[in-house]
Order: structure tokens, then C-alpha cells, then sequence
């Protein structure tokens, strides 16, 4: 039985009188990449808002953050400058390693140290040794919902994270690469004055677990983006 068609707005209608499904390719959806920036970004602010609070608590930093502190006692310059100019540093590590950047990577190193510098003003300086812990609890779980939040955004990770990915594809163990990159910059960075403290040890025996649960219920799945 033969059929007959109409064009009627664009569609086919057939004999039956139902609407034949659209043959045109649907405009991507943007909705996922928007929730990608969102979550980038969020991270990052994130981020630097944690470390200014852990800056502010003074009861110690994470081994980078220590480096950076101690670089920029030694300069004179601002902490964000300082993180900020080591993520580049530690970027141009990556081409012999032939690890390529992200988009996420790129905005790693711009926004972290800005928003540190913005953040660490508007901090009060506390000095009751509770408000200082409180600080510094809040500024280890930020840390890790921060790093959760960009690196599930799938679009790159950070430079330093980059550096021990980019390592260990050379056939070194993760956690060793890990451990001996990050025992170097603390060493360096206590020696030139950044604060090592119970902080600095919470932090490393936190932050693990912390991104184990939270990047994984961060992540945005890959198949949104066909949805």
C-alpha cells in the first residue's frame, strides 16, 4: 500500500495522518557544558577561598602552599602572584612530559591566586585558638569539595595534579611520585620560611579520603553530553 506525503510546516504527513519524526539533527544541548564551567569554576573559587582560611587559621598549610608561602616571604610578593607564577612554572614541565593542558588547567592557574589575594583581606585574623581550628577544618573540607568540583568537571586538571599524572605515565607509582614531589616542595618551602604545623599533617591524612568520596560524586558523566 502506497504512501502519500505533505509538507506541512517543515514535516511530513502521512497517509496515516501521524506526524513524521523530525529526519533534522538537533542542536547540541548546551545545558552540559554550562554545568561543566559552573562546577570549574566553582571549584576554583572554592579552592582559593580554602586556602586563604587555612592561611588565616596559621596552624599550617599543605606542602604547595607552604612552598608558596615560603617563596613569598623570601620575594616580598603576593601569595596569589606566587601561586599563580609556580602553576606556570609547573606547566612547562608538562611539554617534555607531553602532557597537554585543558581549558580547566588553563583557568587553574589564573583564578586560584587571585582569589587567595582577594579572599585573605577580607578574612578576619582570628586569635582564639578555636576560631583558628574552625578555620582551619573549613578550609581542609572546602579544599577537598573544591577539588572535587574541577576536576569532575572534565576539563583538565590542575597543574600540579598534571605534573604527577604526567610523572607516573612514565612508568613511576602514583603514590611515589605523589609522595616524593610533595616531601620535596614542603622541605623547600619550610626552608624558606612557610608554615608547617598540625595543619600540614591533617591535611595530608584528610585530603586523600576526601577525594576519594567526593570526586567520583562530583564527576559529570560523560553522557550528558548526548543527551
Amino acid at each position: 500500500m502506497a504512501h502519500w506525503a505533505t509538507p506541512v510546516a517543515g514535516r511530513a504527513i502521512q497517509a496515516t495522518g501521524r506526524a513524521a519524526p523530525d529526519a533534522r539533527p538537533r542542536p547540541r544541548l548546551a545545558r552540559p557544558v554550562v554545568r561543566r564551567l559552573v562546577s570549574l569554576y566553582a571549584g576554583l573559587v572554592l579552592f582559593g577561598l580554602s586556602v586563604a582560611l587555612m592561611i588565616s587559621a596559621r596552624l599550617g598549610l599543605d606542602p604547595w602552599d607552604v612552598f608558596h608561602q615560603g617563596l613569598a616571604r623570601r620575594t616580598g610578593l603576593p601569595f596569589g602572584w606566587i601561586v599563580n607564577g609556580v602553576g606556570v612554572g609547573v606547566l612547562l614541565l608538562w611539554i617534555p612530559l607531553r602532557q597537554r593542558p585543558g581549558f580547566g588547567t588553563v583557568s587553574n592557574v589564573i583564578v586560584v591566586g587571585l582569589v587567595v589575594d582577594a579572599a585573605l583581606p577580607l578574612l578576619p585574623q582570628p586569635r582564639a585558638m578555636a576560631v583558628r581550628i574552625a578555620y582551619l577544618t573549613a578550609g581542609i573540607l572546602a579544599n577537598g569539595v573544591a577539588t572535587g568540583l574541577y576536576i569532575g568537571a572534565g576539563l583538565g586538571p590542575g597543574p600540579r595534579d598534571g605534573l604527577m599524572t604526567g610523572l607516573a605515565k612514565r612508568g613511576w607509582p602514583i603514590r611515589r611520585v605523589r609522595t616524593s614531589i610533595e616531601l620535596a616542595v614542603l622541605a623547600a618551602g619550610w626552608l624558606l620560611g612557610g608554615t608547617v604545623g598540625i595543619g600540614t599533617l591533617l591535611y595530608a591524612i584528610s585530603i586523600g579520603p576526601l577525594a576519594h568520596v567526593l570526586i567520583p560524586k562530583l564527576t559529570i558523566a560523560n553522557q550528558e553530553d548526548h543527551t
